[in-house]
């Protein structure tokens, strides 16, 4: 395990400085941030003064140095239009966007696990052949149609949710949260259902397809041979299996999220990390889209980290063909 660990570890330090390398040329070559800075009316002379100021004087190889070595410091310089620092900025947006994916997850896991196996168990019915078509339907819908939708429905014509923002939130520590208050707790319901459509659909079939794949396994046959009630049988023995690839997939799913929520967090108004790296974008922000991704490239590394360990915990199978 501590080998598989320092494995990954080395190939997530890998990962990262290739990504920082094809971030930052990729940035470079896009686009002039003087060009928003400076008014229109300015001379060639002031340009040139913000460019200086901004070191975008420097040849790229120097830059791309400097930029590792504050990086290493979790420095990566300050927004071109606030002057504060990029990773403050990114950090400070950082719970909105967390506390939205993980809701998002929770509910794809708490609809679309019972669903999968429901599915799995009673392929022919028509309950099951219904889930699965709404599956199908999750998938096909984009994310800023459904966004609408639920606004349409809920905001407009019920007026039951707010149709966008963050609402009231709670502070804990250097964090603020609205999870956990139902003044901010309404806010969040909509655009996490959004995300949660999608995302449900998969879990649904990657359960109904595990679910399908155990069933037939010896184990499970024993177990009933034994006499076992079906409740212990479906609930130990195919629970215990079919978490392995809803672990794996799971895990990965709520790092897109985190990652890639950018649509939903636009059309709601949410104030997460997605918001304000489109608004960088827009404005040429280059310090705070390569704090951004540099950011969610470790966030995605960690996570891959984290499920391959969870991966070993649940299958000793993995562990016994890394020994041998």
């Amino acid at each position: 395990m501590l080998a598989t660990i320092v494995r990954r570890l080395l190939q997530t330090l890998v990962v990262v400085l290739v990504m920082s390398a094809l971030v930052f040329a990729g940035l470079y070559v896009v686009g002039d941030p003087v060009n928003m800075l400076a008014s229109p009316e300015a001379t060639d002379a002031e340009r040139e003064l913000i460019r200086q100021s901004l070191g975008l004087d420097l040849p790229l190889w120097q830059q791309y140095g400097i930029f590792l070595g504050k990086a290493a410091h979790l420095d990566f310089g300050s927004s071109f239009l606030t002057g504060e620092s990029a990773m403050h900025l990114i950090l400070e947006r950082m719970p909105a966007t967390l506390e939205l994916a993980t809701l998002a997850m929770f509910l794809s896991l708490v609809i679309g696990v019972p669903l999968g196996v429901y599915a799995g168990l009673t392929p022919n019915s028509k309950g099951a052949r219904s889930v699965m078509a709404g599956s199908v339907l999750g998938f096909s819908l984009p994310n800023f149609w459904v966004g609408l939708m639920l606004i349409m429905l809920f905001a407009v014509m019920l007026g039951w949710l707010p149709a966008g923002g963050r609402g009231a939130v709670e502070t804990y520590g250097p964090i603020q949260l609205s999870i956990f208050n139902w003044a901010g707790f309404k806010n969040l319901i909509l655009p996490a259902a959004t995300i949660a459509t999608a995302k449900c659909a998969l879990i649904i079939r990657v359960t109904r397809a595990a679910t399908r794949e155990c069933l037939p396994q010896d184990y499970i046959k024993f177990a009933r041979a034994k006499g076992l009630r079906e409740r212990r049988v479906l609930g130990v023995h195919l629970l215990k299996n079919i978490l392995i690839p809803i672990v794996t997939i799971g895990g990965l799913e709520y790092g897109q999220v985190f990652a890639f929520a950018v649509v939903t967090e636009t059309v709601f108004s949410w104030p997460g990390m997605g918001k304000l790296l489109i608004d960088s974008i827009i404005t040429l922000d280059r310090p705070v889209v390569v704090a951004y991704l540099m950011l969610t490239v470790v966030f995605l590394a960690t996570l891959n980290l984290l499920v391959d360990i969870a991966y070993t915990v649940l299958d000793p199978r993995v562990r016994m063909g890394a020994s041998a």
